[in-house]
């Protein structure tokens, strides 16, 4: 073993493994158990939305009016286009524009 590797290390790495590897096989464990239908399968099948808007929203507000402006023109452009990179861009291009300007 590279003397530059402590044992420490690679113990803390081997653990950090092993519970990430337990973590993913309980939720498949888990997830085997909920029901297929109704409104709990409703709820989950809505909760990747319901986490991408709490994470987006925040940054929207901070920036104030060009936050909503950019997330209009990136919704029209998404919508319009159907291109994602184009979207992303315009939103960032309305925010990179106004910190520009002091706004």
């Amino acid at each position: 073993m590279p003397a530059a590797i402590e044992t420490q290390v690679l113990v803390a790495v081997g653990l950090a493994a092993v519970v990430t590897y337990a973590l993913r096989l309980g939720g498949l464990l888990l997830a085997a158990r909920f029901p297929r239908a109704g409104r709990f399968r409703q709820g989950m099948d809505a909760l990747p939305g319901a986490l991408l808007f709490s994470l987006v929203v925040p940054s929207i507000v901070s920036e104030g009016i060009w936050g909503v402006v950019a997330t209009a023109l990136t919704a029209i452009v998404a919508l319009r286009s159907r291109n994602t990179l184009a979207a992303m861009l315009s939103g960032m291009l309305v925010i990179f524009i106004a910190r520009k300007l002091g706004q």
